[in-house]
């Protein structure tokens, strides 16, 4: 699946014109477990996310602070672009599935 970079200035208006699923990825060039979530979300094949995209922190420092984003790698879930949940998983394809899963099952997080 390919991966579309976000900043503070297309962040907000991707989102919104982002119908289904969209998982977006919270990174910085200097993490190593950062890398690997890129590579596994380039190899993301499922039906229940139709739009990834990545922002770099070290770039959208504003949104880093608005998302609360701490620790890195940080993943969220939006649902026709509205927040939906943060995610928990291992860097694995099966153990995302299934957080994705739950996460879409549950109601919807207030936005941070």
């Amino acid at each position: 699946m390919h991966l579309t970079a976000l900043n503070e200035f297309d962040f907000h208006p991707s989102l919104s014109h982002s119908a289904g699923v969209s998982l977006v990825l919270f990174t910085a060039p200097h993490c190593g477990s950062c890398k690997a979530w890129l590579r596994l979300l380039q190899t993301l094949d499922t039906p229940l996310i139709q739009h990834t995209y990545s922002v770099d922190v070290q770039i959208a420092t504003a949104l880093a602070r608005e998302y609360d984003v701490f620790h890195l790698p940080s993943l969220f879930l939006f649902v026709h672009g509205q927040f939906h949940a943060p995610l928990q998983a291992e860097a694995n394809l099966n153990a995302l599935i299934q957080a994705i899963t739950h996460a879409l099952n549950a109601q919807p997080h207030e936005e941070p």
